[in-house]
């Protein structure tokens, strides 16, 4: 091979090493700017996806702040409302105290009064007491002097024919008051079913059907929630309530009017109208048992003791209302137990607690006394207090002054005129038979039912019967009518005999 020949292929090597070495760089500029162009686009994506981030990130923040500003705004709102509802608690609180202290001071000027008069009806007494003394034995004086008898044998003659008259009025006595319990049973089982129904009016007859619910699902719910049974009848856009339980069956009444009234009626909202009405009233119980006690001045009772006396103010005594009577019954014998030197504490402690059982003797076995004594005993009341309570209706014997007093306050706020109903066709019956009873007796003229039928005043003919005779007929008619009829109270009998002489002048 010749020298040009190899020259000419040491020229072409170099050139194809020249070429390749350009065409190698040439790929490595080309990759090298592909690799920069991928590294800015992930640079970029990642400016991009960091600046999403912080968008968000940003977003999110401010969704935060506005999420947080409403729920302090929420907040606020709640505490106002709360400060505005104590508020308004304190308000009512500080018009009951002001209303308590107004009956405090009234309270206090009346028992001020009464004691000025006690003190004057005090010395009164005193100075007549002394003259009834000095009578008395002047008259028995005279009296031994007249009959020839000393004072021992009068006496004991006395004592003798008073016993026996005692014997027969005791005899009939015991008579009267069987009958009389007898008469008054049937009398208080109708009144305890006529207070266990109560009626709840309806805008129209289609409630019934939104009352009772799908398949009785609504009813069966207000029933289960509330103990009371609820009656759907044929009584025109009326249902009835039915509980023995005055205090359930008021709940049920409040519930039942606030479901009508909402018109929502379904088992949730059954459930919550029934929760209401049950704190309703809880509170007029807990208002009416401490406006009681401070009514009447009594002192730390039970808590227990407050409620049932709440629970009165649901409770009826043939109309009148339990926890009105036992109010007027504490005043009554504190009263009483003030004007003959007795303790008024313990009378009117007794006289506000004595029917505390008819807030349960649905529950309970035995009489409301009964019922009431052991409650008293159970809440830590005194042996002095307790037996007034146990015998305001003699079931058992009285150890004090006070639990007579009791009892005679008890029987004049039962019959006093208007304090309980009575139906106009029995009281014309009972009007009728007091004077067809007096009018029977021989030499009475006209027989008048006068004052509610408390009292009679009876006419007799002058010619037939006289002075003497008046008195003895008005203890005829008493004892005729202890026998012959049932009455509250006592009826008072007037006999009057009047002469007139009538003379004409010409």
């Amino acid at each position: 091979m010749s020298m040009e020949t190899l020259l000419n292929m040491n020229i072409l090597t170099t050139l194809l090493v020249a070429f390749i070495a350009l065409v190698m760089f040439t790929l490595l500029l080309i990759r090298n700017r592909a690799l920069r162009t991928k590294l800015r686009q992930v640079q970029e994506e990642a400016e991009r996806k960091v600046a999403e981030a912080q968008n968000q990130l940003d977003t999110e923040r401010r969704a935060a702040q506005v999420a947080a500003k409403e729920q302090i705004l929420e907040a606020r709102q709640k505490i106002e409302r709360e400060l505005e509802a104590q508020h308004n608690e304190l308000e009512k609180s500080k018009r009951r105290l002001e209303q308590r202290e107004d009956i405090i001071d009234k309270r206090q000027a009346e028992l001020e009064q009464l004691s000025k008069e006690i003190a004057t009806r005090q010395a009164k007494i005193s100075q007549q007491e002394a003259a009834v003394e000095a009578m008395i034995t002047k008259q028995t004086e005279q009296l031994e002097r007249i009959s020839g008898l000393s004072r021992a044998e009068a006496r004991d003659q006395l004592l003798q024919r008073l016993q026996e008259e005692l014997r027969q009025e005791r005899l009939q006595f015991i008579q009267h008051s069987q009958q009389q319990a007898e008469e008054q049973a049937e009398r208080i089982a109708q009144n305890i079913i006529t207070q266990a129904i109560q009626r709840c009016a309806l805008p129209n007859d289609d409630m019934k059907g939104r009352i009772i619910g799908r398949e009785g699902r609504n009813i069966r719910t207000f029933e289960q929630l509330t103990g009371v049974d609820l009656i759907v009848d044929d009584t025109p856009e009326a249902v009835v309530l039915s509980s023995f339980d005055p205090v359930r069956r008021e709940v049920a009444r409040i519930a039942l009017e606030n479901l009508i009234q909402d018109g929502r009626i379904h088992p949730g909202r059954v459930e919550e109208m029934v929760d209401k009405a049950r704190q309703t009233v809880n509170e007029r119980i807990r208002e009416a048992g401490q406006n009681a006690i401070l009514e009447t001045g009594v002192t730390s009772p039970h808590p227990e003791i407050i409620r049932l006396l709440g629970k009165l103010q649901f409770r009826t005594s043939f109309g009148q209302n339990v926890l009105q009577h036992s109010i007027e019954v504490s005043h009554l014998a504190g009263a009483m137990a003030s004007e003959i030197g007795a303790r008024v504490a313990i009378a009117r402690r007794a006289g506000l607690l004595h029917d505390i059982g008819k807030a349960v003797d649905f529950e309970r076995e035995g009489t409301h006394a009964q019922i009431s004594m052991e409650i008293a005993r159970t809440h830590g009341e005194r042996e002095e207090v307790l037996n007034p309570i146990g015998a305001h209706h003699g079931e058992i014997e009285p150890q004090s002054i006070e639990a007579v007093l009791v009892q005679a306050a008890d029987a004049i706020s039962a019959a006093r005129p208007g304090a309980r109903r009575e139906t106009l066709e029995s009281y014309i019956k009972r009007l009728e038979s007091l004077e067809s009873l007096a009018m029977d007796f021989p030499g009475v003229e006209k027989v008048y039912a006068i004052h509610a039928g408390r009292e009679i005043r009876v006419l007799v003919k002058p010619n037939e019967i006289d002075d003497a005779s008046s008195q003895e007929l008005a203890r005829d008619v008493a004892r005729q009518i202890k026998q012959n009829m049932d009455y509250p109270g006592q009826i008072r009998v007037t006999v009057i005999r009047e002469t007139r002489a009538v003379e004409y002048a010409t």
